[in-house]
């Protein structure tokens, strides 16, 4: 499954009612490009919460169960509510669960049992896996919310892992709990929630260690504040914590071995399965050019080529079992959905220009050379190895696109 922002993502709704964020309106609420999980899916959060009154971790709004079955799914089947359940308004009697994750089941129900266990989740892989949207939809399952995040870079300081200050109010006042600031980590704290770092190798090792004694300890010492009851921040029972991090940025800034031990690490690995992953991109790239009110025109046979391409070059070795010289970018299935996108974009907005399948050479180019230019001739070496052999063995798609060779010899 960007930040990784997809991949093993969103499949289709089987019939599910779309949940769609409300248009603008008298209240003045504005649609948003992204809808947080918690929105999104607050139909299903709230169908499980009543379907499953199992017992559930402190804190937790669901069962562990009801959270894996959130993100993985009721493999197309409606569940039903008991006779004794009273489920809120607008909340149906049976529903079928979006699966929302493509990837292995036991892996999402390892990260609920850390989360359960009140202990730091981290999860690691490859750019594009969808470790951000995962943490989203456990975070949101679980707590209710999945907003208490601290983006990860090089500019991060202790303070947003912590608490800051509210300048004017410490002028005025000097420090008091009224000035006090609270981090998204402090207030998941609070209130016994869950908190995210994405990317949190990109921090810097001293932001970094700022999370040792708060995962150990599970409070935050406020030493403006010593002599009073809120010079200590205790965590309420339910608090964890998931952090991401990209095995692309190992060495950035490497997390101490103090660190490591206090999370369970998890890899999310790329979707194995090539039907899987051709479903997603299609749905995800139909979903996108939709939201931009356009018809999607990408027929199955462009898409399916699009997938094995990438699944070529991202593994070093094509479904026959030719070996592919591998290009330094990582090909997620986070860039083939915006590759897929964007040819239903231009096939909405550009109709009758050119051939879908003629705009494909160009895109992959642009996204091997992302990392290195001379990817550029591992690409041209893919084209006369495995889609001239395709080709060669009575393809008509992979004879087209052999013959938009020339478009990446520019």
């Amino acid at each position: 499954m960007t930040s990784d922002t997809t991949t093993t993502s969103s499949a289709p709704t089987d019939g599910v009612p779309e949940q769609a964020t409300p248009p603008a309106g008298a209240s003045g609420r504005r649609s948003r490009q992204v809808t947080l999980p918690e929105d999104r899916y607050a139909t299903e959060l709230a169908f499980l919460a009543a379907h499953d009154s199992g017992p559930r971790p402190p804190g937790w709004l669901l069962t562990p169960r009801a959270v894996v079955t959130f993100v993985m799914g009721s493999a197309g089947e409606a569940l039903a509510l008991p006779k004794s359940a009273r489920p809120g308004t607008g909340v149906p009697r049976r529903l079928v669960i979006e699966q929302k994750f493509v990837g292995d089941r036991a892996l999402v129900e390892r990260c609920v049992v850390t989360l359960a266990g009140e202990r730091g989740l981290l999860l690691v892989g490859e750019p594009g896996t969808a470790k951000s949207m995962l943490s989203e939809l456990l975070s949101a399952a679980v707590c209710g919310t999945s907003a208490l995040t601290v983006q990860g870079t090089a500019g991060t300081t202790e303070d947003q892992l912590k608490y800051g200050w509210n300048y004017a109010l410490l002028l005025a006042q000097g420090p008091t709990e009224q000035a006090l600031v609270p981090s998204p980590v402090l207030t998941a704290m609070t209130r016994g929630a869950v908190a995210r770092v994405e990317e949190v190798t990109r921090c810097l090792p001293e932001v970094q260690d700022a999370l040792v004694s708060l995962l150990s300890e599970r409070r935050i010492a406020v030493p403006e504040l010593a002599g009073g009851d809120s010079a200590q921040v205790h965590a309420a029972p339910g608090f964890t914590l998931i952090a991401t991090a990209n095995l692309r940025d190992r060495g950035v800034s490497e997390m101490s071995a103090a660190l490591k031990r206090r999370f369970n690490f998890e890899t999310v690995h790329p979707i194995g399965d090539v039907d899987a992953e051709t479903a997603l991109v299609r749905s995800q790239s139909r979903a996108a050019v939709e939201r931009a009110g356009a018809a999607y025109q990408v027929d199955d046979a462009v898409l399916e080529a699009l997938v094995t391409a990438f699944r070529d070059l991202r593994e070093g070795r094509s479904v026959e079992g030719w070996e592919v010289e591998r290009p330094s970018t990582v090909m997620s299935t986070a860039e083939a959905v915006s590759v897929a996108g964007a040819l239903g974009l231009a096939t909405a907005y550009f109709p009758g220009d050119r051939d879908v399948l003629s705009l494909l050479p160009g895109h992959l180019l642009g996204v091997v050379r992302k990392d290195d230019p001379a990817d550029a001739a591992r690409l041209l070496g893919y084209w006369d190895g495995p889609v001239r052999r395709r080709a060669e063995q009575g393809s008509a798609t992979w004879r087209a696109l052999w013959e938009l060779r020339s478009l990446l010899e520019s």
